[in-house]
């Protein structure tokens, strides 16, 4: 009895094993994990840029020229359909304007939305359109700058290590400050102005009896929060952008200097590019500074009307005194640019009106 027991008893202990799935007997060996679906990636993931490009400016993230250089970047990435990649650093994180120039001198930054003043102390002749009062509209300037002139005054910079792609707007510039309004010359003696690193634009400031000191631009609002000038002077694009209205109480519209903000790359990435690439990049600099002009244009007489409504007093002056007072900018700046030149800028703006 008791042995028929035990051999029912391992019978019934087999057949539950075999009853739960457990076919597997020896427990030290352990199963394959089941292979995964392969993974097919898609053109753009396995598509990666075969050119990448830095591009610094110096125009906050509110300012025109970053929203134009973000369509600049998304229309050069579309058109080569990723083989090129542009990245943005606007605000000056790379450096100040002077110093992105010199980046771009040698070979450390690709491209470069600068100043045209700080560009002329490499490149005097590039001072012809700075001239004060030269100008009476930002078009003006525009068809000077895009024709032979433009050409003319650029030719000697990739020598330098410098290329302009194309100029891209600043605009013509006004004077703020926190003492008074500029109803004539006179209101401008004594006023400590912040100024570029332009040569012509102290040489005019100093003409009205001001007190220019070149400063950065990315440290002037808490410059001017603190007082340590009285007043600054800058497109209407450039204070509406940078809140100036916070800190400034006077604006005038005083129109005393055109000034643009060329395009460039440095020379030596350019010679490592392609000539398909050097195309490409070229007419989305042509292209997008059309675009920045016509947003600058088509925003100013709203940005001035709301700076009022901000607070800032706008007075708009007689520029005959103006103009008086700085002609002797003209004489001192005739060796430099050369007479010729000047009439010849002069002649063709005539001919414009």
């Amino acid at each position: 009895m008791k042995k028929g027991f035990v051999v029912i008893s391992l019978l019934l202990v087999l057949l539950m094993v075999f009853a739960s799935g457990c076919g597997n007997l020896t427990p030290n060996k352990t199963e394959e994990p089941a292979a995964e679906p392969e993974k097919t990636e898609t053109k753009e993931e396995v598509a990666k840029a075969e050119y990448v490009l830095k591009l610094g400016y110096g125009g906050a993230t509110t300012n025109p020229r970053h929203l134009t250089a973000e369509k600049f970047k998304a229309w050069v990435e579309e058109q080569s359909k990723g083989r090129i990649q542009i990245d943005l650093y606007p605000s000056e994180v790379l450096g100040t304007d002077k110093q992105m120039i010199e980046m771009i001198m040698m070979g450390n930054l690709d491209l470069s939305i600068n100043s045209q003043s700080l560009l002329s102390n490499h490149e005097p002749k590039m001072s012809i359109v700075e001239l004060p009062f030269l100008f009476d509209n930002t078009e003006q300037a525009g068809k000077i700058l895009d024709g032979a002139i433009g050409e003319e005054i650029a030719k000697d910079l990739p020598a330098k290590g410098i290329r302009i792609l194309a100029y891209w707007e600043n605009g013509i510039r006004q004077v703020t400050n926190s003492v008074r309004p500029i109803e004539k010359p006179e209101d401008l003696k004594g006023l400590k102005l912040r100024a570029p690193e332009s040569k012509m634009t102290i040489d005019i400031f100093k003409s009205l009896g001001a007190q220019p000191t070149p400063f950065n631009f990315a440290e002037l609002y808490l410059a001017l929060q603190q007082k340590t000038f009285d007043g600054q002077e800058n497109p209407i694009t450039n204070i509406y952008a940078s809140k100036f209205y916070e800190v400034q109480k006077y604006i005038s519209i005083t129109n005393h200097k055109y000034e643009s903000c060329p395009m460039i790359a440095s020379e030596k990435v350019w010679q490592t590019l392609p000539a398909d690439v050097q195309e490409l990049l070229k007419e989305g600099a042509v292209k997008f500074a059309q675009e920045h002009r016509k947003m600058v244009a088509e925003n100013e007489t709203g940005w001035l009307e709301d700076l009022a409504a901000k607070g800032m007093t706008v007075s708009k002056p007689n520029l005959d005194p103006f103009r008086e007072a700085t002609k002797g900018v003209y004489e001192k700046w005739e060796p430099v640019l050369g007479k010729e030149m000047i009439e010849r800028v002069q002649n063709e703006i005539k001919s414009m009106k």
